[in-house]
């Protein structure tokens, strides 16, 4: 504790303050007269001892002991000054000052299926939105700066920072992940676009363990968004997966084999997997029979929380030991002990667990139409259900590369993508499945639609009007020729569009009323409900006729991502199309299928958007090109934007209302779950 307290006597020496022995009791909800620090809700250290005019004291979870002695690896625990930095984050929490203790209870569809709400919980990055969802704040990152063109970003860490096994952490773990991850086509076969700047690298330096310095090849304003709202995080333990990389190992092999892995890439890829997405199996999944020969069940974390159980049926995660952040009491976050994941693929097991309190939060995976059993067992349960906007909305896509080329060839015919979305009657969706709490839209990527944007965008080919629908379908030469009341091909080949969809992306009420309107019109469908990894599975090996998922992101996280309008129009977790496109893009004709032109114009406009000025005439320009092409070619078809519920136990203290039911803003992260507890 001296070690943290000399911070304290170091700033009274040079301001001449006199700090009073303890600190207020800082909270968002009674400030006691402390003023605000730079960002919202949350201070520096000596920023906060100068502003509440104290020496802060430091004291640590009384189990933290027996948590850490689950974590396998680890060493014996530290005083609790020697784990955190030297320059801990100061959270004020929302209502109350919390208390230690209690097992928060998760729920998610399936390993890698269904938990991004978790692990938004445990989140960290190197900056986050605050829940204004306007102000990028700091987080693992101490301070953030731009140049003046956005080409260079300067990231300052905390001195003393640990990993939850207490190693150091330092800009040489930014680096690592950049240069020998992100970089490296053994590990990630291609870069994701967040990590590049119009599809060239960056470059990385670390003049000091402190200070990360990414150097951009042209200007990108929105990359600091990708680290404040993305799942993927810009650091990795060098100290840890480094002992597996050739590059930075050369006995990276040799020690590998020794674990009963063929490589050291094997390794890595058992920890860290093969993609960005950070909630990957353990080994304690994928090579269980290794796990004792590896030196830690899972990779060392900065998150709040570190795995230190997993099966097909869940996980079980502790305290981290070496957290970051304390609250205006001095209090090592976070406050809970302990969490445990539950998977259920099901969505009526999933409905159940919540209707009978069994779980602390949910918001992903649950749709409106579940709204009405959660309220009318609310007061029973002792939960609460919030009703909060979105910024997705259901939307329908057809595969544009389809395996059968009589298909394809309809399927990538303007006309039959404009049939099939005015045949769409969204009015009527949206009194029966979003009980008229929703609004009709047609999918223009952005959301909310930004003032550049012709609002006549938002309802372009929505108006319900099957007659002019089935006039497209003739035009196109789709007729009834066996007399079954359902249209063939243009070739003669039958039609039966098989609408295969997950609870986690779409509610099954929207795609049984989509599948009914369009046999109204003559296309024959069938529905049936999947996993997410069994739609994942088959999106991916383009093998879907219909792509069903909800879509659509903020103009912040499209300044940063582009990946929404370029083939194949977004990621593995979210709604795809044109697969064989994306294909012949990255293999340069080489396989494939050629898109259209507009495709090509659509990639190259939306790197010049991310580069502009936001709010500059030559942005506004580039974003209303992005609409016109992207929802003139109809390319995914909107249905009905609509409030979705949130679910917590009312136990569950400091918990805040949040602004939107958003995944683009990474659900939790921007409430500060870390400062969750739960009361007596």
């Amino acid at each position: 504790m001296k070690k943290l307290l000399l911070s304290g006597v170091a700033l009274m020496a040079l301001s001449g303050t006199a700090f009073a022995a303890s600190c207020p009791a800082v909270t968002v909800a009674d400030p006691q007269g402390v003023a605000a620090g730079a960002y919202p809700e949350q201070y520096e250290l000596s920023e906060f001892q100068k502003a509440a005019n104290c020496t802060l004291e430091f004291t640590g979870n009384p189990a933290m002991k027996e948590l850490n002695a689950q974590i396998r690896g680890n060493p014996a625990l530290p005083p609790v000054a020697e784990r955190l930095p030297s320059e801990p984050l100061v959270v004020a929490p929302y209502d109350s000052i919390g208390q230690y203790g209690g097992t928060f209870n998760a729920l998610s569809n399936a390993s890698e299926a269904g938990t991004s709400d978790f692990l938004s919980i445990r989140h960290v990055n190197l900056v986050r939105y605050s829940d204004d969802l306007q102000t990028i704040v700091p987080n693992v990152a101490k301070s953030f700066s731009w140049n003046d063109d956005f080409t260079k970003l300067t990231l300052k860490l905390r001195k003393g920072h640990k990993w939850s096994d207490g190693a150091p952490f330092t800009s040489a773990d930014v680096k690592f992940w950049y240069d020998n991850l992100m970089m490296d086509p053994n590990v990630f076969a291609k870069p994701k676009d967040y990590a590049l700047v119009a599809g060239k690298r960056m470059t990385v330096d670390t003049p000091d363990p402190q200070t990360v310095i990414f150097n951009l090849p042209a200007p990108k304003p929105g990359l600091l968004a990708a680290f404040a709202t993305g799942y993927a995080q810009a650091f990795q333990p060098k100290h840890f997966l480094g002992k597996y990389h050739p590059d930075i190992n050369p006995d990276a092999d040799k020690l590998a084999k020794a674990a009963g892995f063929e490589n050291g890439y094997a390794v890595i890829k058992a920890y860290y997997g093969s993609s960005d997405w950070t909630d990957t199996g353990t080994p304690m999944l994928n090579s269980p029979d290794k796990v004792g020969k590896l030196p830690k069940d899972a990779v060392p974390t900065l998150e709040s929380h570190f795995d230190v159980k997993e099966t097909t049926e869940g996980r079980h995660f502790v305290a981290n030991p070496y957290f970051f952040q304390v609250d205006t009491q001095g209090q090592q976050l976070p406050y809970i002990n302990e969490m445990d994941e539950t998977y259920a693929n099901e969505n009526e097991v999933r409905l159940l667990k919540l209707v009978n309190a069994e779980v602390d939060y949910k918001a992903q995976s649950l749709g409106l139409p579940a709204t009405p059993l959660l309220l009318d067992n609310a007061k029973k349960g002792n939960y609460t259900v919030d009703l909060k906007p979105t910024i997705s909305m259901p939307t329908f896509s057809f595969n544009v590369t389809d395996q059968d080329l009589g298909k394809r060839k309809v399927f990538s015919d303007l006309r039959f993508r404009k049939a099939m979305s005015i045949a769409i009657n969204r009015d009527e969706m949206n009194k029966v499945v979003f009980f008229g709490l929703g609004v009709p839209k047609q999918y223009i990527g952005f959301s909310p639609t930004p003032n550049f944007v012709d609002k006549k965008w938002t309802s372009y080919a929505t108006k319900y009007d099957p007659a002019a629908a089935n006039a497209l379908l003739d035009q196109i030469g789709m007729k009834d020729t066996n007399g079954d009341g359902f249209r063939e091909l243009p070739n003669g080949d039958k039609l039966v569009l098989n609408m295969q969809f997950s609870t986690q992306g779409v509610p099954g009420q929207v795609v049984e009323l989509v599948g009914q309107y369009w046999q109204d019109v003559g296309i024959q469908t069938t529905v049936k409900e999947i996993t997410p990894d069994e739609y994942r599975s088959a999106q991916s090996s383009n093998k879907l006729d219909v792509g069903m998922w909800e879509k659509g992101q903020p103009l912040a996280i499209i300044q940063s991502t582009n990946e929404l309008f370029k083939a194949p129009f977004e990621n593995y977790f979210a709604h795809r199309t044109g697969m064989l496109w994306a294909e012949y893009i990255d293999s340069k004709g080489v396989s494939g299928v050629k898109p259209p032109k507009w495709v090509y114009e659509l990639s190259d406009t939306i790197d010049a958007f991310q580069s502009a000025s936001s709010g500059s005439d030559e942005a506004n320009k580039l974003g209303e090109k992005l609409v016109e092409l992207m929802t003139g070619n109809l390319l995914f078809i909107g249905t009905v934007q609509a409030p979705s519920p949130i679910y917590h136990r009312n136990e569950l203290k400091n918990f805040h209302a949040f602004k939107t039911a958003s995944y683009e803003y990474y659900r939790t992260y921007p409430y500060r779950p870390t400062q969750w507890y739960f009361g007596k």
